[in-house]
């Protein structure tokens, strides 16, 4: 049962976005989970949107706002024996906007220092004003 609903997951929003000839509409990739395999997804599913010529934006909040310090490490999985870090660290290669929440960095013994390079404190206003633009599709972990 497990395979079958990872694999509705990886088709059902790839074929969504497949079926979508308008390259202008962004995908927003709100990601929230502490789940290494949850967040693997969430990467997985980004950089295939990427590879279709998807615009992606991505914010991590909570327990993902981990992805973003420097000194921490995410788990390998096959069958790419790749992790979500590692994925993350191409988005951001590729010029992929990846912030943390505004209010992720306040409430732990971070500052912006440990945010890894290319990746900046999200602005609610500018972060609102986003969401509300035609064609801003959302992917929330």
């Amino acid at each position: 049962m497990k395979l079958i609903t990872l694999i509705a997951l990886i088709l059902v929003p790839i074929s969504v976005l497949s079926n979508n000839d308008n390259s202008s509409e962004d995908l927003f990739v709100v990601l929230t989970s502490g789940d290494a395999e949850t967040q693997m997804m969430a990467m997985v599913l980004a950089t295939q949107s990427a590879n279709q010529d998807v615009s992606i934006r991505v914010l991590l909040c909570s327990e993902a706002g981990e992805l973003a310090i420097r000194e921490t490490e995410s788990p390998e999985f096959a069958p790419a024996n790749r992790s979500p870090k590692q994925l993350l660290n191409g988005l951001i290669d590729r010029g992929v906007k990846v912030e943390v929440c505004g209010i992720f960095l306040p409430n732990r013994d971070y500052t912006e220092e440990n945010l890894m390079e290319g990746i900046g404190v999200a602005a609610p206003p500018e972060v609102a004003k986003f969401m509300k633009r035609e064609g801003v599709r959302y992917f929330t972990f």
